[in-house]
């Protein structure tokens, strides 16, 4: 009965890994999960305040618009003009989203036909090559390595036949290595784009967390011609289980995706796109609240990585922390044994990759009493 759409699509690994640790748990396992990257802080009391208000109320139950409110449209462009420096038409150039994941399969369907090639980063999300597949398109990744500090190798790329390309996926900051990038880089991928005449698109859902400047492709001069990005709520403002995040394109490109997305979808709860507009007027200082939170987080995970003997790079940014194994080691053992012999998950690195089987990713999203305890078992027993 399965399509053949899925032949080459495998259920995403953490909905498989997740019901094994609940199974743990309910045996009475003490499991530590450090490794998803769901936001365990509540999001702006004000915006819990605006969901709460619309709810309660009689006359807001109703479908609303597919291109979202007005005032959601317009509350992201002030937020990109704020944090960004970039100007966006509301009515042209932003499509309000069902969670920014939502968006990378509505941009795959929406744009790609059967033989059509998508650059893909590797380490990278899975999604990325789940929904170039189920659109049909030929999954083509390019490495990130640490020798070339995780930027896409655009002198190997320019030797490469680029003829069947039609999108390019970036992720910066970049996840799960952590990687920032300036405008310089930014402007480099633009170039390379604009000549071989490929979709550039960045998945920026991390760049308000741990980082001194928001960055956004779009910040680029005429990126708009040939770049679109996809950002969301679910971690700059805790609202993870809100679903609520935007796409950024050129007016074709969003109405492109319209015709596919209004198929899908009669739009979002009314409470939670008001809500959304509290969320993107927030002032500086929640955004340094919550990076001092994860900040102190952090040096816990630090000492974590050092006790597992694990090699970080201090420049990561980003909700994860980014962890090199001892020599010999490879990720999917040294995580069964981490939580076999201590109850702690963390992420192996193999899921993000073939080059990252020497790699963990360890979630800053538990607070620092949990994240001590994970410690205190690493060092009161032997691993």
């Amino acid at each position: 009965m399965k399509s053949n759409r899925l032949k080459h699509i495998k259920e995403y690994y953490f909905s498989r890994k997740l019901q094994e640790i609940a199974r743990l748990q309910s045996e009475g396992c003490p499991v530590i999960n450090l490794a998803i990257g769901s936001p365990d802080l509540p999001p702006p009391e004000r915006v819990r305040k605006t969901m709460a208000e619309y709810a309660l109320r009689g006359d807001t139950h109703m479908y609303q618009p597919y291109r979202g409110r007005h005032e959601l449209r317009r509350a992201i462009a002030g937020f990109y003009r704020r944090h960004y420096g970039v100007k966006l038409s509301p009515e042209d150039e932003i499509l309000p989203l069902t969670g920014s994941k939502e968006g990378i399969l509505h941009l795959s369907m929406a744009l790609l036909n059967p033989g059509d090639q998508v650059l893909l980063p590797e380490p990278g999300y899975m999604t990325y090559r789940s929904a170039t597949l189920l659109a049909g398109g030929e999954p083509y990744a390019y490495e990130l390595t640490e020798e070339n500090d995780y930027l896409p190798d655009l002198r190997m790329l320019e030797k490469q036949e680029m003829s069947r390309v039609k999108i390019m996926w970036i992720n910066y900051p970049h996840m799960p290595t952590g990687r920032q990038v300036d405008k310089a880089i930014f402007e480099k991928l633009v170039d390379f784009a604009r000549r071989h005449q490929i979709l550039l698109i960045n998945d920026n859902p991390y760049s308000f967390i741990l980082t001194e400047n928001p960055g956004s492709i779009l910040q680029v001069s005429g990126a708009l011609e040939v770049a679109a990005e996809l950002n969301s709520l679910s971690k700059s403002h805790n609202m993870a289980g809100w679903r609520t995040g935007m796409l950024l394109a050129r007016k074709e490109i969003i109405d492109t995706v319209m015709q596919f997305k209004s198929q899908m979808d009669s739009g979002m709860f009314l409470g939670t796109q008001m809500a959304a507009v509290k969320a993107l007027n927030m002032g500086d200082e929640w955004y340094q609240n919550l990076n001092n939170i994860y900040s102190k987080r952090k040096k816990i995970v630090r000492k974590i990585c050092r006790h597992l003997n694990l090699e970080i790079n201090e420049r990561q940014a980003g909700l994860f922390v980014w962890a090199k194994l001892p020599e010999g080691e490879n990720s999917k053992d040294f995580t069964d044994k981490l939580l076999a012999e201590k109850d702690i998950f963390i992420t192996p690195g193999f899921i993000f990759g073939n080059n990252s089987d020497n790699y963990v990713r360890i979630s800053l999203t538990n607070d620092e009493k949990t994240l001590q305890e994970a410690l205190n078992r690493i060092t009161n027993r032997s691993l």
